[in-house]
């Protein structure tokens, strides 16, 4: 028998205020510590980057990488050319929301045809 279904309110209530706890210590304290500091100029330009290099690094896992043997994969051709035209497409218009529709509409085309 699970030992979860021998559990009483209490605990389940004692479990919810832990799970509170440990989603919001992380990140109240950060905020506390930095309204009251001036945060530095270069650490401003530096967390510019964090968004493009995060979204960089999981596009390149999923296009790039085998999750099965995790080796390199350079015929997912379908996905690699999904990229280049969501690249394209997010250079000109500069837009979120339109990236992510043609490239949800490139990979779903070019995946039937490919």
């Amino acid at each position: 028998m699970n030992a979860v279904n021998n559990w009483n309110s209490t605990q389940h209530f004692w479990l919810i205020i832990l799970g509170f706890v440990v989603a919001f210590v992380p990140r109240f304290v950060p905020l506390m510590l930095f309204t009251k500091r001036a945060i530095p100029e270069w650490f401003n330009e530096w967390m510019k980057f964090v968004p493009v290099s995060l979204f960089t690094a999981l596009v390149v896992k999923d296009i790039f990488i085998d999750s099965s043997s995790y080796g390199l994969v350079l015929t997912n051709y379908p996905l690699m050319i999904a990229a280049v035209i969501v690249i394209y497409i997010a250079y000109r218009t500069r837009s979120m929301a339109v990236s992510v529709v043609v490239g949800l509409a490139g990979v779903f085309l070019l995946s039937m045809f490919l």
